[in-house]
């Protein structure tokens, strides 16, 4: 009885009973991609093995509480194809799942790539089978009203997920499944319906912008604009294949409002030109304090993948981009490659960047 008294007395005067000013860390990665080189190297046994792939990663991904990636690529089942219309084995999804990724992100360009629903279909029942989180692509439009927006809590503070894509590169859907396109009326929809769900921070993952592009275009800035007008508290951007530029935004009080990644380029791939090698992984902290929430900080890491015949493993393997330049673990071509890599993010992001730093994973 009487250790229900201070609990009522909080209530009455108004404390913030609920709040944990604990800090929840959410880490993003970029576009997750399987090209044909990446299934040869993963299929040299009897099961696919991606394990390698992820191992220089994995703890700085596991580290954070939440871990969200771009699922790129179907899980069409056999045959497994590159690009142009990709198909993964599954062991591919496990492999991210057991790296340390929480989410999967599926409205992007790819995800009809088997020319019908059949591949979305296959993807969301191998992505439930292995127990993940994932939004952005659904079986009807029941399925995605019973799970849409994502809803994840994590230590006092509801996180809605939301994602979308700009277009299936030109496969139509066949009903009854879904894939969420941008549409400005759909998504303020979606953001009234995660208030009303009680969210705290709403995530926005979109599939935007041109390929290739360092740079954001008018129309990314002009819908992250909006979604930050409407609410959203982190906007995050991939499709690109390359980095884009990340800005904090504050309010007028100074105070940090909402993260703006327009792209994080790729998380891995076996895309070659300078600017494609690798990507950005985006950590951002966040609190709940008298039922305020903080965005406390956002940083970012450069990784690079490697090739088979690199040096390193007959597997691609992502490695953290600014160690490896330091430890001097491969040739010369390929550090060179690694080198051009870096300076050019580098460049964009001293250039363009704003309240948003790079980090180093801890050793």
């Amino acid at each position: 009885m009487f250790s229900l008294i201070p609990f009522a007395l909080a209530l009455m005067m108004g404390y913030p009973v609920s709040d944990s000013p604990e800090p929840v860390t959410i880490l993003f990665a970029g576009d997750a991609m399987q090209h044909t080189a990446q299934i040869e190297s993963a299929g040299k046994s009897e099961r696919y093995d991606y394990r390698h792939c992820f191992s220089l990663v994995e703890n700085e991904i596991k580290s954070a509480d939440l871990a969200v990636v771009n699922l790129e690529v179907p899980l069409g089942g056999k045959p497994y194809t590159g690009y142009p219309a990709f198909s993964a084995p599954d062991e591919y999804a496990v492999a991210l799942k057991n790296a340390g990724f929480d989410i999967f992100l599926t409205a992007n360009n790819h995800c009809l790539d088997r020319r019908s629903s059949k591949g979305l279909l296959r993807t969301i029942q191998v992505l439930d089978s292995i127990g993940v989180k994932h939004a952005g692509t659904y079986r009807d439009r029941s399925a995605r009203h019973s799970c849409y927006p994502l809803m994840i809590k994590k230590k006092g503070i509801r996180f809605a997920f939301l994602n979308y894509t700009y277009g299936t590169n030109g496969i139509k859907v066949v009903p009854p499944a879904v894939v969420n396109y941008i549409d400005r009326n759909t998504i303020k929809e979606d953001i009234k319906r995660a208030r009303e769900l009680d969210a705290d921070i709403i995530v926005a993952c979109m599939h935007w912008g041109e390929e290739y592009k360092l740079l954001p275009n008018s129309e990314q800035k002009g819908l992250a604009d909006m979604l930050v007008e409407e609410g959203v508290q982190l906007v995050i951007g991939g499709h690109p294949h390359v980095i884009q530029p990340m800005e904090m935004k504050y309010d007028e009080y100074g105070n940090a409002k909402a993260l703006v990644v327009y792209s994080l380029g790729n998380f891995i791939s076996n895309m070659k030109t300078r600017d494609t090698v690798g990507g950005a992984m985006v950590k951002v902290t966040v609190t709940k304090e008298k039922h305020k929430i903080k965005l406390k900080s956002a940083g970012y890491s450069l990784i690079f993948t490697v090739r088979p015949g690199q040096g390193y493993t007959d597997n691609f393997v992502i490695v953290p981009a600014d160690k490896s330049l330091n430890d001097k673990l491969f040739p010369n071509v390929v550090s060179r490659q690694l080198e051009d890599f870096v300076r050019s993010a580098r460049n964009i992001f001293s250039k363009y960047n704003k309240g948003v730093s790079e980090y180093n994973f801890p050793n």
